[in-house]
């Protein structure tokens, strides 16, 4: 008899397979990429050449086709991590307001400048056609994201701080075009704008409203049916 066949569980029954965890080092790695992917997704699209993603992360080309063989598989890990960062971020603020902590309408101001922190604008793959939206991982975290948003946008509408006709696709869609870089214009020259224009931005969104919008407010599942 083998040692592995001498080897066996309660009752007889063979012991569980272990599956090695990742190294620290590895983990790390694969989050230096996920992070300038994200980056760079704001800054040149999705189509950014894989090595210079590579670059950006300062590793080699082999370990990027490692962690993701496929553009598919990187591009769905960016927008998964990010997108559960952005619906941390709503709790947490939302959590604030029901603890007394915060403002309904400073909370909703609190969690547009850490959106646009977080490169809320390298979500934009999930507007393209050809994303694959119904990723059972994507499906999770996409609905944590709009009932985390709709809810603080919800707790700032009923105190009256929110103007009504504004919805949750309105605020993400504005934060993200206002984050990414003007063509022609680095990050660097671009930077200094975007929480002094952000806040110029949510200025029109608190209640009472100077003028009317056209349209109906937006929702994220509104985004979702003009890709249809």
């Amino acid at each position: 008899m083998s040692r592995t066949d001498d080897v066996t569980g309660p009752a007889g029954t063979a012991p569980p397979r272990r599956v090695p965890r990742p190294r620290a080092d590895a983990l790390r790695n694969r989050e230096r990429l996920v992070t300038a992917a994200r980056e760079m997704f704001v800054e040149f699209g999705c189509a950014v050449p894989y090595d210079e993603i590579a670059r950006r992360a300062g590793l080699g080309n082999a370990t990027l086709y490692r962690n993701f063989p496929e553009r598919a598989d990187l591009v769905r890990e960016v927008v998964l991590s990010l997108t559960a960062r952005i619906a941390g971020l709503a709790e947490r603020a939302a959590a604030g307001v029901d603890a007394g902590e915060t403002d309904p309408f400073e909370a909703v101001r609190g969690f547009a400048h850490g959106a646009a922190d977080e490169r809320v604008g390298a979500l934009c793959p999930m507007l393209d056609a050809g994303f694959d939206h119904d990723h059972p991982d994507l499906v999770v975290e996409r609905e944590r994201l709009e009932e985390a948003v709709e809810a603080l946008l919800g707790r700032a509408r009923a105190a009256g701080r929110l103007r009504p006709d504004a919805g949750a696709a309105d605020l993400l869609v504005g934060i993200s075009q206002l984050t990414r870089p003007l063509p022609g214009t680095g990050c660097d020259a671009f930077a200094p704008f975007v929480h002094r224009h952000l806040g110029i931005f949510l200025d029109g969104l608190e209640a009472p409203a100077r003028s009317g919008l056209p349209g109906a407010p937006a929702t994220l599942e509104d985004l979702r049916r003009d890709d249809a």
